[in-house]
């Protein structure tokens, strides 16, 4: 399905690569009815599926982008690419594993801030708490993830830009204004993109926008060895201007 012809107010850009297990509850959670009250689109941006992600993709109102060169595509290349093929004023980039916990309350917010209204009016861009839903959650993920939630509202209170790639949300100028995300990180483009626009505006961490993601990548690798590849190439990023890891490995 295609999207509609008058210009939204949002975008909700879905950077995916063979996503056909987590995608289609994502796309599910945006209903034709939210999308055309809330003025917003869904940008589905596909970095070279070889499952059924495009089938599903199709099957809703979306814009798809496809990634048909040769070379193996970032995560940051294909949301970038995502944003370039969008029309809203405000970019909400959202993975294909992840939901809001409330998608109107979501969108009634990201709307206020959208239009310069409520507490959020002054900010430029909006970071979101992220958890795992209630009925995956075990102990570790809700330490972990308040620990962590409560990390990414102090550096932002701090005036550090900062926050997770499950959700992001910019205004379409600023995003612009900063070239985007940077297409060869592999890994940290997330952290990277808030922390450029943290030194020129003012991010803040909407803890209305709670989004729930996946747990499949703890499962696997377990909490700190994901936190220690996180730090490490935050810290690259910051420091050298390239990510520690040439790939970021997919869990499907």
């Amino acid at each position: 399905m295609s999207a509609p012809s008058s210009r939204p107010s949002l975008s909700i850009i879905i950077p995916v690569l063979n996503e056909e297990k987590l995608l289609e509850s994502t796309l599910i959670a945006f209903s034709d009815d939210l999308l055309e009250r809330y003025q917003a689109e869904i940008v589905v941006s596909d970095g070279g599926s070889t499952d059924a992600t495009l089938d599903i993709a199709r099957k809703y109102r979306t814009t798809i982008v496809e990634h048909s060169e040769q070379h193996r595509q970032t995560i940051a290349e294909g949301r970038d690419k995502g944003a370039q093929a969008s029309r809203g004023t405000v970019l909400v980039f959202i993975n294909g594993d992840t939901v809001p916990a409330d998608v109107q309350r979501f969108l009634e917010v990201v709307t206020d801030f959208a239009q310069r209204r409520g507490r959020y009016a002054r900010a430029t861009a909006l970071a979101c708490p992220v958890c795992i839903h209630p009925s995956e959650r075990t102990a570790m993920d809700s330490a972990f993830h308040t620990i962590y939630n409560r990390w990414v509202w102090l550096l932002n209170l701090l005036r550090i830009g900062a926050g997770r790639g499950e959700c992001q949300i910019i205004r379409r100028e600023a995003f612009e204004a900063i070239g985007g995300y940077r297409r060869h990180l592999a890994a940290g483009e997330d952290f990277d993109m808030l922390a450029r626009v943290g030194l020129r505006a003012r991010v803040m961490f909407a803890k209305e926008l709670m989004v729930y993601e996946s747990p499949r990548r703890y499962r696997r690798f377990g909490y700190f060895r994901i936190l220690w590849w996180w730090t490490i190439n935050a810290l690259s990023v910051l420091l050298t201007g390239k990510s520690s890891s040439d790939t970021w490995e997919p869990v499907r």
